[in-house]
């Protein structure tokens, strides 16, 4: 017999962790669902392509903001219940979005489908953490699967339902989700309020960690960039409903791919710092090559297709370099970082159909290329603290440094930073 069991399998779960993974699914699908209906939403409500960007601003918007009340929610209600509730909006929203005869009616709507998306992935990583076999390890990757599933689904469900009709992607999130909510109310077991009720105010008060700040702003303008490409492109790509679900589902496969297995091979190889700096170039560029070739049909769907790539490299590295450097508990360090960048998200969709309509089709992606090259300038201002997020991360992989410890010596720094020293 071997000395050194394999390790364990993180698709092996109990049927919990797969309630909440589907759950997680529908709703990372919710992100493209709506980019193959835009052109065909702004000629049936004969609303302008700002107006229908709003279906982004909305969402994004009040996901962003609800980011800073999950904490305080789930520490009072559990988890469970913040994710039953969560899914219960969404069904709710998205099912009055579909039934909606105006573009005002619907970005309302998405509002609402904001918030219960804000309670639900705030909660959900937690829930597979706790209950995940095979340890914090398996539970990301399946976390990751299921968020890179979700994208790539997400647009060719929405082009297959809105090539029938402009509301069947809204109802099929409903319904979908309504199977979730059904799961997980079975399956997943009712969770213990935590002994420390959080504060509305935590999230915010951890912004005044450097580190958390530096990689929230980062993230704020690569988020700028990525939103202008979504919720923008697909205008001046000009194609059917089906067409564009097929470029944004290859744009999601990317993202599912790049994120799962194309990040940790490029750590792996030039580090946190170096991989981050690349990247970012690299969608800047990508994007402002979208900008220069607008008119070309062929050059744009490939560009918008490759950025996927970029998305997901971001998505991984990034997201794990906040967890190491936030001086915080891991939930406040999520709510606050979330809240940065998804206002660059919901901000992007709505000031690109604007400018567009004043300056011409080129000038949004000109501006997305800038903004996310002002990333790279942002991110500089805290190399030190990704060379250390690169030191913590390798020496958590060799055992030198458990995680947990860590954490703790995080924390306990933050409140020496945040109360003053009592030397």
């Amino acid at each position: 017999m071997s000395a050194h069991p394999s390790a364990p399998n993180p698709f092996k779960q109990p049927k919990a962790v797969w309630a909440v993974a589907f759950a997680c699914v529908i709703s990372f699908m919710g992100i493209g669902l709506v980019d193959p209906i835009l052109p065909s939403l702004s000629a049936k409500l004969h609303a302008t392509p700002s107006q229908v960007s709003l279906l982004f601003t909305s969402y994004l918007v009040v996901t962003a903001v609800a980011m800073l009340v999950t904490g305080f929610v789930s520490s009072r209600i559990g988890a469970k219940r913040t994710l039953v509730a969560g899914l219960v909006l969404i069904v709710l929203f998205s099912a009055a979005a579909g039934a909606s005869g105006s573009i005002d009616g619907i970005v309302g709507f998405r509002a609402g489908w904001g918030l219960g998306n804000a309670l639900f992935i705030a909660t959900s990583l937690a829930v597979i953490v706790g209950s995940a076999s095979g340890g914090f390890a398996g539970a990301i990757i399946l976390y990751e699967t299921a968020l890179g599933i979700g994208i790539a689904i997400g647009p060719l469900l929405g082009g297959e339902l809105g090539a029938i009709s402009w509301r069947g992607p809204f109802f099929g999130v409903a319904v979908l989700m309504a199977i979730a909510l059904i799961a997980t109310i079975v399956l997943v077991q009712p969770t213990p309020t935590p002994a420390r009720r959080a504060s509305i105010a935590d999230p915010i008060k951890a912004l005044r960690h450097r580190g958390l700040l530096i990689m929230g702003l980062t993230a704020l303008c690569y988020n700028w960039g990525f939103f202008t490409v979504l919720g923008y492109a697909p205008f001046p790509m000009d194609l059917g409903t089906h067409e564009l679900g097929y470029v944004f589902t290859g744009w999601g496969v990317l993202v599912a791919v790049f994120s799962v297995f194309g990040a940790p091979w490029l750590q792996a190889r030039l580090g946190i710092a170096r991989s981050l700096y690349l990247n970012l170039a690299l969608f800047a560029l990508d994007i402002l090559v979208i900008g220069l070739f607008t008119d070309s049909k062929a050059t744009l769907i490939v560009a918008v297709i490759v950025a996927g790539a970029f998305i997901g490299i971001n998505n991984t590295i990034t997201t794990q370099a906040v967890m190491t450097v936030a001086p915080v508990e891991r939930p406040v360090a999520s709510a606050s970082y979330g809240f940065v960048r998804f206002i660059g998200g919901g901000l992007a969709p709505y000031a690109a159909g604007k400018i567009a309509e004043h300056s011409g089709v080129h000038l949004p992606f000109y501006i997305g290329a800038a903004a996310v090259a002002l990333g790279i300038g942002v991110l500089a201002t805290g190399h030190s603290l990704l060379a250390e997020a690169e030191r913590v991360q390798a020496a958590e992989a060799a055992g030198h440094t458990p995680a947990e410890e860590r954490h703790e010596t995080l924390e306990k720094q933050a409140l020496a930073e945040e109360f003053g020293s009592a030397g």
